[in-house]
């Protein structure tokens, strides 16, 4: 990096970096930070100085940020002056984590002040049964930009792939002209190749089907609110109201802990969705799927998603003989442990392994690979395959 080469300068950079590493504590050794590195020690210190991890507040540490939403809402300006956007919203996690500020996330002046990510929104939702009012419409305006923000990100993706998708599974050997598929029903006669001719004699044509207004597909997602969820949540509601603007899908959006809450009739807006969730609790796994199975009336046209870690506070032998009937009678399960960008995440083994038996393997997905995972659903592939590709970049694979 530059000022790291050999050289006064480049040891006055690294006593540097050190001292606003180090801290305070560091001060005898390697001098005092001053200037805008003493702003950006200060907003470090509030935050990390003495501080253990889940201590709340007052527990022995040297600085912090005291009761007070304003300072809170100082700090908050100040950290995103000082340091980029993806380590504000680290910090703004920690600080919700370490110093207990859940509560002040309640008042307008502090949520005015944060960098909105899907982690903030999360906590959030957990929160909004006890937001009061004044807090509450900024409140919604955060969770509508990470809505917007993650709506940009994957919409276009999702629609392409989705409808991609539904246009293959629809091909037919019997197709008009105008809808043959060149590409593929030369393939499939390669063994027809005549030599003599340098031709190939298409004894069988395969081409697309005609576009239509029907609903070819119904979706069901059914998404588990509790608390290690969040980002989950939030995730799904997005695509979940992506998947309903597609008319040739039916989309319905479950969210469920011990109670069973169906969100579907709110679709149209991913934020009042979002709004109808309600993070923490237990989870009763088995009574969602039970309710998702209601919803299926075409099992071989239908595509059921089961967002959860697989912490079951239910009846477990009844939530797999349910999953082990969907299947049996052609509905397309998906289970996901995550749907998120944090990477393998804990979740349920024994579980995971007794639905990888039944031939559902569970796996985390991150929102990048959602609309291929939804396409490869929609065309009826093995999705096994699907999942130890993203074992292959990182994520949490298929427990077989």
């Amino acid at each position: 990096m530059t000022g790291e080469g050999d050289g006064v300068d480049g040891d006055v950079e690294r006593r540097r970096r050190w001292r606003l590493v180090l801290g305070a504590a560091a001060g005898e050794a390697l001098g005092e930070a001053g200037g805008r590195d003493g702003a950006m020690d200060a907003a470090l210190g509030a935050l990390y100085d003495g501080v253990e991890a889940g201590a709340g507040r007052g527990a022995g540490r040297s600085a912090g940020l005291g009761e007070s939403a304003p300072r809170v809402a100082r700090w908050l300006g100040d950290i995103r002056e000082y340091f980029p956007a993806t380590v504000v919203q680290v910090m703004q996690a920690d600080a919700i984590e370490r110093l207990d500020l859940t509560r002040l996330l309640l008042e307008p002046e502090m949520l005015a002040a944060v960098e909105p990510d899907v982690h903030l929104a999360g906590t959030l939702l957990s929160l909004n049964r006890v937001l009061p009012d004044t807090a509450r419409e900024t409140a919604r305006q955060v969770i509508r930009t990470v809505v917007d923000e993650v709506e940009r990100r994957i919409a276009r993706r999702t629609r392409a792939a989705v409808t991609g998708a539904l246009s293959r599974a629809a091909r037919t050997s019997r197709p008009r002209r105008a809808d043959v598929d060149w590409d593929r029903t030369i393939r499939a006669n390669l063994r027809h190749y005549l030599p003599e001719h340098r031709t190939v004699v298409p004894e069988r044509l395969v081409g697309y089907g005609r576009r239509s207004s029907a609903v070819q597909r119904d979706v069901v997602l059914c998404v588990d609110q509790s608390g290690s969820m969040a980002a989950s949540v939030v995730f799904a509601g997005v695509f979940a109201a992506v998947l309903a603007s597609i008319r040739s899908l039916r989309t319905s959006l479950v969210v469920f802990d011990t109670a069973v809450v169906d969100l579907t009739d709110r679709l149209a807006d991913p934020v009042e969705a979002l709004f109808g969730t309600q993070l923490g609790g237990g989870t009763d796994i088995n009574r969602a799927v039970a309710y998702a199975q209601r919803l299926v009336t075409r099992p071989r046209e239908s595509v059921f998603v089961l967002i959860s870690d697989l912490y079951e506070g239910g009846v477990r032998e009844e939530m797999l003989r349910r999953v082990a009937e969907m299947t049996a009678a052609g509905v397309q399960v998906v289970v996901l442990l995550a749907l998120s960008d944090e990477g393998a995440p804990a979740f349920d083994h024994e579980n995971a392994a007794a639905l990888a038996a039944l031939g559902v393997p569970a796996f985390a997905c991150t929102p990048d690979a959602f609309p291929d995972l939804m396409a490869a659903a929609i065309e009826r592939r093995d999705l096994r395959a699907f999942a130890g590709k993203l074992a292959e970049e990182g994520m949490q694979g298929p427990t077989m």
